[in-house]
């Protein structure tokens, strides 16, 4: 089994300039994706999709194996992630020239992750026969209890149920997905677009370890935890 790891990361980010190349402990945050990645020992190799060269030159000083730049059109606002992933699987089969049969996805902004989880995600993938797998936190909030939604003047819960609940508890469990970890095999990345099958694993983390910087505030909160070592339980 040859499995590839990819981590994707755009130079243009808004909440958190340049968040990818911030410090923490002395390193860039994408350090430790791409660390994790390499002690995790599951991959054949690790490449990199990005817009950025000073991305690039991190990713490769931090022990990834290749970097692809990504055209203008895979590096906007708006761009969607499954296509630059599916780019990165191809070009990465192209230049090995092997068929990997796993995908993994990381996400550089969620580092809070173990190795741990990066193993037994992948163990669950394979012990479900899964088809593509999502990890996820539990939602702290319900969309069937406590999310509302605005439309034509009017305030609503964003999902009914057949009975109005009296708790969060008699709703429905709903989870967040986290942005952490993502695994296809070859087919289902190459043929289709959408996350969701039959056949999909979830993979539960705890709160601690799901936190994905899309704001100052994550960013100072990821800080604080992994300065303290306060996310590994």
């Amino acid at each position: 089994m040859k499995l590839l790891c990819t981590i994707c990361m755009r130079g243009g980010s808004k909440g958190v300039k340049n968040k990818h190349l911030k410090k923490i402990n002395g390193k860039p945050l994408l350090w430790y994706t791409i660390n994790q990645a390499l002690e995790s020992k599951l991959f054949y190799k690790i490449c990199i999709s990005t817009d950025s060269t000073s991305i690039a030159k991190s990713s490769m000083e931090a022990g990834a194996d290749k970097v692809f730049i990504r055209n203008k059109k895979m590096a906007l606002d708006y761009t969607p992630k499954l296509p630059v992933i599916r780019s990165a699987f191809k070009q990465a089969e192209k230049i090995y020239k092997v068929k990997f049969d796993t995908l993994i996805d990381l996400d550089a902004t969620s580092p809070l992750r173990t190795i741990k989880d990066i193993k037994d995600s992948y163990k669950l993938f394979v012990k479900n026969k899964s088809i593509n797998l999502i990890s996820v936190c539990m939602s702290k909030k319900n969309p069937y209890y406590n999310i509302v939604e605005y439309k034509k003047n009017k305030l609503s819960i964003s999902k009914l149920n057949k009975k109005i609940p009296d708790s969060r508890q008699q709703n429905p469990i709903t989870y967040d997905m986290n942005a952490s970890i993502y695994i296809w095999n070859r087919d289902t990345i190459l043929k289709y677009d959408d996350l969701f099958f039959k056949k999909t694993s979830i993979f539960l983390m705890p709160e601690e370890r799901s936190i994905d910087i899309d704001s100052k505030l994550d960013f100072k909160i990821v800080k604080f935890l992994m300065e303290n070592n306060k996310h590994v339980k």
